[in-house]
C-alpha cells in the first residue's frame, strides 16, 4: 500500500509500512460517546441471530475505485452473515482524522489505518479499545497469525488492533541486466554484484546503478534495511539500542563503503535524476537500476506500468555472518480496531473479527490489492492469486525471523532521528560513528522520558 496514499495516485498498491509519516498527535481521553467492549453482555448462541440490528460506521484509507470496490466486496460478505447490521464505509480517512474524532467524542465504530506508527499511542491511551477480552470470549486463536503480525498490532499487553493486510519487503531484480547472475544472498555478494552491474559514462557519471545504497532512495529506510543485519531498535526497557547493537554499525559501514565506491556526489546526481517512484517512469522499469528493495505491491504496479519487464524477486541479502536470516525481511501492515466511543462496539467487533479472520474476505482483499493476507489459512488458500514473484513475499512474511519496527509511543520521532543521522553519515559529515549513534540514543531516550516512559 503506498506511502503517498494521501496524494491519491492513479494506481495505489499500498506499501503499508512505508506510508508517508504523519504528525503523531498525542491522543488524550475524549468524551465517552458509547459503551465499551465488555460493558455489554455478549450474545449467546448464534452471534448472527443474537446481535441486535445496528448501523455502524467504518472509516478506512482506501481511495481508488479498485480498492474501494474490493473493500465493499469484503463488507458484503459480512452483511450476508449479519443482515441486520448495515455498514456505512467512509473512504480515504487518515490517522490524524481518526485521532481527532476520538478526542472529540465522534469516533466511528471501526477504524482502519495503513500505518502501525500510531498503534502504541492508541493502545497506551485507550483511544482504541482493548480487544483481548472479546478475543478470549470468542475463542480466537491468534497463533493463526505470524508472531510478527501480532507484535505490531498491540502494545503494553493490550491487543487494541488486529492485522488486516500486510506488506513484506524483498528484492526485485532485472533479469536482462543481471546477465545470468543469481540474486545475492549476502551483503558482500550484493556489493560485488552492484559494482559489476553499474555502468558509467566517460565522465564517470552513473548511467545504470547495480543497487542504490542510499537511505534517501525510495524504500531504503533504516527500518526496511535493519532486518538484513538483524539490527534491533530498542532494549527490553524501551530505551534505544541503536548505539549499542553492533548490527547497526555493520550495516552503516557496509552502506557507506558502497556509497563511497559510487562517489556520494555522483550517486546523488544520479538519484535525483530518476523518475517518480509511483509512476511509469520508475527507474527499475526503465532499466536504470538492476536491483531494488521493495514491497510485494510492486508486482501489481509492474503488471500495470511495465508489463514487458523481465524481472524476478528474491529475499533480501543478509549479513555474511548471519545466514540464518536469509529468507526473512521487514513487514508491517494495515491495522483495524474499535475506537473508544464507538456507539455499537459489539457489532463493530464482529466486523473487525470477520475482516481479519475470515479466509474468503482476506483472499478477496489480497487478490484485489495485491498485499499479503495475514492468516495462515488465507496464505495457503487455493483461491489466492499468486505466482513465483508474489510467492516470494508470502514466504518472507511467514519466515520466523521476519521482523518489524517494534511499537513505540514515539515511533515517528525515533525513525526520523535515525534517518536524519544516516543522511549526514552518507554525506561523510560524521567522523565518529559510535558517537553519532549514541547521540541518536540520547534523542530517543530523552523523548521517551518526556513521554512518561
Amino acid at each position: 500500500m503506498t506511502p503517498q496514499q494521501q496524494e491519491a495516485p492513479p494506481v495505489r498498491f499500498v506499501p503499508l509500512a512505508a506510508v508517508a509519516i504523519l504528525a503523531l498527535t498525542a491522543c488524550t481521553a475524549g468524551r465517552e460517546a458509547g459503551p465499551s467492549l465488555g460493558s455489554q453482555p455478549r450474545p449467546s448462541g448464534s452471534a448472527s441471530a443474537a446481535l441486535p440490528a445496528a448501523t455502524i460506521q467504518l472509516w478506512h484509507g482506501f481511495s481508488t475505485d479498485a480498492e474501494v470496490k474490493a473493500f465493499e466486496q469484503a463488507i458484503a460478505g459480512f452483511q450476508a452473515k449479519f443482515p441486520q447490521i448495515t455498514v456505512k464505509a467512509t473512504k480515504g480517512v487518515q490517522d490524524d482524522q481518526i485521532t481527532q474524532a476520538i478526542r472529540g467524542g465522534n469516533a466511528p465504530d471501526v477504524a482502519a489505518s495503513f500505518t502501525t506508527d500510531n498503534v502504541a499511542q492508541w493502545c497506551k491511551s485507550g483511544s482504541f479499545q482493548d480487544l483481548t477480552p472479546v478475543i478470549k470470549q470468542d475463542g480466537i486463536d491468534l497463533s493463526v497469525l505470524p508472531e510478527v503480525a501480532r507484535s505490531y498490532t498491540g502494545f503494553g499487553g493490550r491487543q487494541c488492533t488486529l492485522p488486516l493486510l500486510a506488506d513484506a519487503y524483498g528484492m526485485y531484480y532485472n533479469k536482462a541486466l543481471m546477465k545470468g547472475s543469481q540474486p545475492p544472498k549476502t551483503l558482500t555478494e550484493l556489493a560485488d554484484l552492484a559494482k559489476k552491474l553499474t555502468v558509467r559514462d566517460a565522465n564517470g557519471d552513473i548511467k545504470v546503478a547495480g543497487f542504490i545504497p542510499s537511505t534517501q532512495y525510495y524504500e531504503n529506510s533504516p527500518s526496511h534495511l535493519a532486518p538484513m543485519v538483524g539490527a534491533t531498535w530498542y532494549n527490553a526497557d524501551g530505551t534505544s539500542a541503536v548505539g549499542t547493537d553492533p548490527a547497526w554499525k555493520a550495516l552503516l559501514r557496509w552502506q557507506k563503503d558502497l556509497i563511497d565506491w559510487y562517489g556520494y556526489d555522483k550517486l546523488e546526481k544520479f538519484r535525483k535524476s530518476l523518475g517518480d517512484e509511483w509512476s511509469a517512469d520508475h527507474p527499475f522499469y526503465k532499466g536504470k537500476v538492476a536491483m531494488v528493495l521493495d514491497g510485494e505491491w510492486r508486482n501489481a504496479m509492474i503488471a500495470n506500468d511495465a508489463k514487458d519487464l523481465d524481472y524476478a524477486t528474491a529475499p533480501l541479502p543478509v549479513a555474511d555472518d548471519k545466514p540464518d536470516l536469509y529468507g526473512s525481511g521487514f513487514t508491517a501492515g494495515t491495522v483495524i480496531g474499535v475506537p473508544k466511543g464507538a456507539k455499537n462496539p459489539q457489532q463493530a467487533w464482529e466486523l473487525v473479527k470477520y475482516l481479519t479472520t475470515d479466509t474468503s474476505s482476506l483472499v478477496t482483499l489480497s487478490n484485489a490489492l495485491r498485499n499479503v493476507p495475514t492468516t495462515k489459512a488465507a496464505m495457503e488458500s487455493p483461491d489466492l492469486t499468486k505466482d513465483a514473484n508474489f510467492a516470494t513475499f508470502l514466504d518472507v512474511f511467514a519466515h520466523p525471523k521476519t521482523s518489524t519496527l517494534p511499537p513505540s509511543v514515539n515511533s515517528v520521532f525515533n525513525q526520523e532521528a535515525l534517518a536524519t543521522f544516516v543522511v549526514k553519515w552518507e554525506k561523510g559529515a560524521v567522523t565518529d560513528l559510535d558517537a553519532g549513534l549514541k547521540g541518536v540514543d540520547k534523542q530517543i531516550d530523552d523523548k521517551l522520558k518526556l513521554s512518561g516512559g
